[in-house]
């Protein structure tokens, strides 16, 4: 099994329909440099007003009841009531895209090294489960292969960030599974990385790019554009100290995020402010919360 899963990504259903994602492609370069933000739009419609509940994503899956980015805890966000699922990918030694956080293995599995030194093979003897609870023993690191088959039967969104740099060659596969799933109106790309947000560009023209910064530019929006991206994601002490950004951002129509936000505190100070998106170790908290503070309940 471990054999035929690391063949995945050549699969006939990636290869026929990467042909048909590149013409896709080509055409929304030629036609609408805005796809992107265009795409966003129906990715979190109308954009917040202070005081207005913001979509949850669960960081990294539902934390609170299985290990953080593998199956299980994925599984538990698409089946809860919130919008968006958030989880991170990462490449291997032979370059297969995997879903886990860390550059090391040590905390979240029991190997150690540096997953970009790992193969897919070896990756697969891990157990990424005991750490957490007995319960999860045996449990692996996904490949986005085994993400994209359980997202691809919700009706959930997902906010995928990509570690480290992708160059345009390695974002295509992704890029091409997405397609051939056909899951690409509910996905939106997220980095911190200055070349990966840029090589996203030209991978996935019309797909969502949100900008990661623990600290904003003076100016957020020009950020946005350069990027071509339809969101910023950054820290609620950033908005804090910069309430105007908020407002500024939505004048330009695009959305601001916060990050990770896992107290009633902070999630009414979050929406004080009118934030579109919030990504919490807590959805599950978070979306309880949001009920039972919403206006007339």
């Amino acid at each position: 099994m471990t054999t035929a899963r690391s063949h995945r990504r050549y699969s006939t259903r990636r290869v026929l329909a990467s042909a048909g994602a590149t013409l896709a492609l080509v055409i929304v370069m030629l036609v609408d440099h805005d796809a992107a933000t265009v795409h966003a739009a129906n990715m979190w419609g109308t954009l917040r007003e202070p005081g207005q509940p913001a979509f949850i994503a669960g960081h990294r899956g539902d934390r609170t009841t299985a290990p953080e980015n593998t199956i299980p805890a994925i599984q538990a966000a698409l089946d809860s009531s919130m919008e968006f699922v958030e989880l991170d990918l990462q490449k291997t030694l032979d370059g297969e895209a995997v879903v886990i956080h860390d550059e090391t293995l040590e905390r979240t599995t029991d190997g150690a090294g540096l997953v970009a030194e790992a193969t897919w093979a070896e990756l697969q003897t891990l157990d990424a489960g005991s750490w957490y609870a007995e319960a999860f023993a045996g449990t692996r690191i996904p490949h986005f292969d085994d993400f994209v088959d359980v997202f691809q039967i919700s009706r959930k969104k997902a906010l995928v960030e990509l570690k480290g740099i992708w160059s345009v060659d390695e974002l295509e596969p992704v890029i091409a599974e997405i397609y051939a799933a056909g899951v690409q109106d509910r996905l939106v790309f997220a980095s911190f990385e200055v070349g990966t947000l840029h090589n996203l560009i030209e991978a996935a023209p019309n797909l969502p790019r949100v900008v990661l910064r623990r600290k904003l530019p003076l100016d957020p929006v020009r950020l946005a554009h350069y990027y071509g991206a339809a969101a910023v994601m950054t820290r609620l002490a950033e908005v804090r100290e910069r309430p105007e950004v908020v407002e500024a951002m939505h004048a330009a129509g695009l959305g601001i995020m916060l990050y990770t936000l896992n107290s009633e505190e902070r999630w009414s100070e979050a929406l004080s402010y009118g934030v579109d998106g919030i990504i919490t170790d807590e959805p599950s908290a978070l979306d309880d919360w949001l009920a039972a503070t919403a206006p007339g309940t």
